[in-house]
């Protein structure tokens, strides 16, 4: 059967600031809130960690001035998961909104920014070849989508909160439900790729990838808590996950972890 797609209701909420801006230049990084490159418990750090010193590499014009992103190249079911892969129905799953806003190091927002989001299915399963958890594939579920902040930074999306998955770290590791999400800049070159969490989860205080970062407030910054305000009564809870992309609120981002 055809699947139509209702217009999604923009959660928007006239919230204040999540931070007080301050006046002047960059903040001053604090890479002690990064995790360290080596970290035993997390068992697939043994062989990525550096042995040898990091080299500095030019980048080239094509890496700092491309790509540049338009609403026309997305499509209109780009920013809605429970829709943009369906066949016969709607996915199986607690249907969500994730919103919120990519922010400067003083609170202002960054327009024409590409989000971009992948997650497993409601059973904890990604439609990749290569994830063979039992948890079966959604037929109606693709688990990917983008979307383009406003001018004012913000961005929203529609899907259905992810199951959490083991993993093979030691014995019974199991991974939080979470959402992969990727911020484009100006180029290729500045990439930033973190991961989002939602509040409650009994799974992140024991998460072995987690434990590894020493700040407490950065691991909060990667909880996104519920959001009633923004929900659709009798659809979607909501919750609010805003992208900071320096400063001393900084998002923490997993390929920058020296510092952004």
């Amino acid at each position: 059967m055809n699947v139509q797609a209702p217009a999604l209701r923009d959660p928007r909420l006239n919230s204040p600031e999540p931070f007080t801006p301050r006046d002047g230049g960059f903040f001053q990084r604090d890479r002690t809130i990064h995790p360290p490159a080596y970290a035993p418990g997390y068992k697939s750090s043994v062989l990525r960690s550096p042995r040898q010193s990091l080299l500095s590499i030019e980048t080239s014009v094509s890496e700092i001035t491309g790509p540049v992103f338009g609403h026309n190249d997305l499509g209109p079911l780009d920013n809605d998961l429970i829709r943009n892969y369906a066949k016969d129905g709607d996915p199986v799953g607690e249907r969500i909104i994730v919103h919120g806003r990519v922010l400067d190091e003083t609170g202002r927002g960054v327009p024409n920014t590409l989000v971009e989001f992948w997650q497993a299915n409601a059973g904890g399963r990604y439609r990749h070849k290569k994830d063979t958890y039992l948890a079966p594939i959604d037929p109606n579920f693709g688990g990917c989508g983008r979307a383009l902040t406003d001018d004012t930074g913000y961005y929203y999306f529609r899907t259905v909160k992810p199951g959490p998955y083991p993993w093979r770290n030691f014995v019974n590791s199991w991974r939080p439900a979470h959402i992969h999400f990727s911020v484009f800049g100006s180029g290729f070159a500045q990439r930033l790729i973190t991961q989002m969490y939602f509040e409650g989860d009994p799974l992140i205080p024991i998460c072995p990838i987690l434990t590894t970062i020493p700040d407490k407030d950065a691991l909060d910054r990667l909880v996104a808590p519920l959001d009633l305000n923004a929900s659709t009564p009798f659809d979607s809870l909501a919750y609010r996950f805003d992208i900071v992309l320096r400063g001393q609120r900084s998002t923490y981002f997993e390929n920058r972890p020296e510092g952004n």
